[in-house]
């Protein structure tokens, strides 16, 4: 074996003289050994070799780029001693913007929760009303003025639950505004010049340049921001859809009653509570230049409803009433399992449970 490595070298030294006797051509030396195959050396025309400069690095760089980073221009890409500081920032920041997330959609539920049970309420006090001068009171039927004191009593506690209720819509609101916050706030930018000797980032673009999403690096193991702005984007829209829809069964809700003329009459270009059509339109659900609000829709349905009822049904009957408490208990328009699959998404990516 000594032996065969010596041969070896030898006839590479042989090759090497070869080649450089005929430089000006290509040459095919062929050696053979009783106990070894063929060894083919082909050696190429010498050329000669150009000082050392950046640009001839360049061009003898591979064209195929890695794919993370051929999509961004040069100038797009920020030093790599700001990129080596700028992933740690940016994992805290979706850590805590995704962290928030988790608490809004608690928040929501809360809030729709409670808008439930006031609604619920709500509907049977209204019912207790109108059914009452039907009913049998039994022995209480004696009793001078009952029935008037017994509607009293339900009109004030419906006004207490239409309280509630608005109180509840107007949380709702607050949460999603969160989440549309929240949704815009992962990316990370540099905060001051790149070439300071103290390094900070910000939420905020300082430069026009700087695009706040590392130049397409993955934040944690895969994805970069991108991928998680399009999964925060998708919840949001589910809850925008839901909030709409909700509130036109708040309208709904608020407008039954058993008095004549009506006390509570509203409409859906009505704001409900000041301010109203300023969060609204944080969320895409109001148009400040053509102060209309959108019309509600069903989650993947792009038809939205043609004209919504100027006139409202003030004293609807059981059957529509149930209709609308189901339709608030079943929030049609967000996809619990898909939700939940975003954040267990999400978690794995950071190695954190944030459902």
């Amino acid at each position: 074996m000594i032996l065969f490595k010596r041969a070896i070298s030898k006839d590479l030294r042989l090759a090497t003289s070869a080649s450089a006797n005929n430089y000006a051509g290509t040459c095919t030396t062929v050696y053979r050994h009783p106990w070894q195959t063929n060894i083919n050396f082909q050696v190429k025309k010498m050329e000669t070799l150009e000082p050392y400069s950046q640009e001839s690095e360049r061009n003898s760089k591979p064209e195929t780029e890695n794919p993370s980073t051929s999509s961004v221009s040069p100038s797009a890409l920020p030093p790599a001693s700001v990129l080596r500081l700028w992933r740690p920032a940016a994992q805290r920041n979706v850590r805590n913007q995704w962290s928030k997330m988790a608490s809004y959609r608690q928040q929501w539920n809360l809030a729709s929760s409670s808008g439930r049970s006031h609604a619920t309420s709500l509907v049977n006090s209204y019912l207790s009303q109108r059914y009452l001068p039907s009913m049998e009171l039994g022995v209480l039927n004696d009793m001078r003025d009952i029935r008037e004191k017994a509607s009293f009593k339900l009109v004030k506690q419906q006004e207490h639950h239409r309280s509630k209720l608005l109180s509840a819509y107007k949380d709702m609101v607050a949460a999603v505004n969160y989440m549309v916050n929240t949704s815009r706030s992962m990316r990370c930018f540099l905060k001051g010049p790149s070439n300071s000797p103290l390094v900070q980032f910000s939420s905020y673009s300082e430069d026009v340049n700087d695009t706040g999403d590392g130049g397409g690096m993955p934040v944690f193991s895969f994805s970069p921001i991108a991928a998680f702005e399009k999964l925060a984007e998708e919840l949001v829209q589910m809850f925008e859809l839901e909030l709409n829809l909700k509130r036109l069964l708040v309208i709904e809700l608020l407008s039954i009653s058993c008095e004549t003329p009506q006390v509570n009459e509203f409409c859906w270009s009505d704001e409900l509570y000041p301010g109203e059509f300023d969060d609204l339109s944080m969320c895409n659900l109001y148009s400040k230049e053509n102060h209309q609000l959108v019309t509600p829709r069903l989650k993947d349905c792009n038809s939205a409803m043609h004209a919504l009822p100027i006139q409202h049904n003030h004293q609807p009957n059981q059957e529509i009433l149930q209709v609308y408490l189901t339709t608030w208990l079943a929030e049609v328009n967000v996809d619990t399992h898909r939700v939940n699959e975003i954040f267990t998404t999400i978690g794995e990516e950071m190695h954190v449970n944030i459902s």
